[in-house]
């Protein structure tokens, strides 16, 4: 079992910048990939970034490339998404995810946290 705790959100505006950040603990040794999601209201769950918890690759999706930063701390088992230059469109639930298995790095998570709410005024 893992167990994913997330924190950061809040409000902010147009341009302004957040750090979320996700506490992992239980069997975080196992892990494989580290992601991030979001779901607005009346939307599915996106994919938003991944990092593989050993190796450190990352992978994001288009609309945050170059925007959205994901980075992890082994010592500390905490996950990192600094988001940069945001817009009213990333406002959301972000939720932190493990997952044990290599593979895609978007799909089939097997924990999640309780989620954050960041909200983008314009």
């Amino acid at each position: 079992q893992v167990q994913l705790v997330e924190s950061g959100g809040g409000l902010v505006q147009t341009g302004e910048s957040l750090r979320l950040s996700c506490d992992a603990s239980g069997r975080t040794f196992s892990s494989y990939y580290m992601g991030w999601f979001r779901q607005a209201p009346g939307k599915e769950r996106q994919f938003v970034a991944a990092i593989v918890w050993s190796g450190g690759s990352t992978y994001y999706t288009d609309s945050v490339k170059g925007r959205f930063f994901i980075s992890r701390d082994n010592a500390k088992n905490t996950v990192y998404l600094l988001m940069t230059s945001l817009k009213p469109e990333d406002t959301a639930v972000y939720y932190c995810a493990c997952k044990q298995r290599g593979g895609s790095y978007y799909l089939s998570y097997d924990y999640w946290g309780q989620g954050t709410q960041v909200t983008v005024s314009s």
